[in-house]
């Protein structure tokens, strides 16, 4: 698979949008995007978003952009533009897949902040609806991600990561790398052992 699978978030009013941009870059993140493409003034998102891949790992690229309408127009590949009035996620998923996952072209994931152009639905491969419903644009990606990714995305292991997060039915545990791989090695010696 290529490594392009990239999220712009088109638009981003600082103080009203801070928290909301960053979790677009977050989920982009975390669901197996490679890259996050804020507009040029997000630039508290952008650290927040590099500070977090820094410590639970990547890899995983920040850029700040002021350029968003040319960047999507001159994009070399499917560009998927994410919108409540938008063709059904469930009808269009296996099409966008084959256009561009399956065959290693680069896939731009299109976020509005803020009222979106309608340059941007005429330049989309795909205007993609999830529910067709009022929501967040969070959410949005996230199901969209994940749908695209087949869940593959769930088992991602990131790398040069400072913090691990292991897994809890309660309660919170954060350790470093070699603390998570040491009690990994004592969960697989416990599997193969016991009966």
């Amino acid at each position: 698979m290529t490594d392009d699978v990239v999220v712009l978030r088109y638009g981003h009013r600082p103080g009203r949008d801070d928290r909301m941009t960053t979790h677009v870059g977050l989920t982009a993140r975390a669901l197996g995007a490679d890259r996050v493409v804020l507009p040029d003034n997000a630039g508290q998102s952008a650290e927040t978003i590099r500070d977090i891949t820094d410590r639970f790992g990547g890899p995983f690229a920040v850029e700040l952009r002021d350029d968003q309408r040319a960047y999507t127009r001159n994009w070399e590949g499917t560009v998927v533009h994410l919108t409540m009035y938008g063709e059904r996620v469930q009808d269009v998923e296996t099409d966008i897949r084959a256009d561009s996952v399956d065959v290693d072209a680069p896939l731009l994931v299109v976020v509005g902040g803020e009222k979106v152009p309608f340059d941007f639905y005429e330049e989309a491969d795909y205007n993609v609806g999830v529910t067709n419903q009022p929501h967040s644009e969070v959410a949005g990606l996230a199901v969209f991600l994940d749908r695209l990714f087949e869940g593959a995305e769930l088992e991602r292991e990131w790398e040069d990561a400072d913090r691990v997060v292991l897994p809890q039915a309660t309660g919170k545990k954060v350790v470093d790398p070699a603390e998570a791989a040491a009690e990994a090695g004592e969960r697989g010696e416990d599997d193969d052992g016991g009966d």
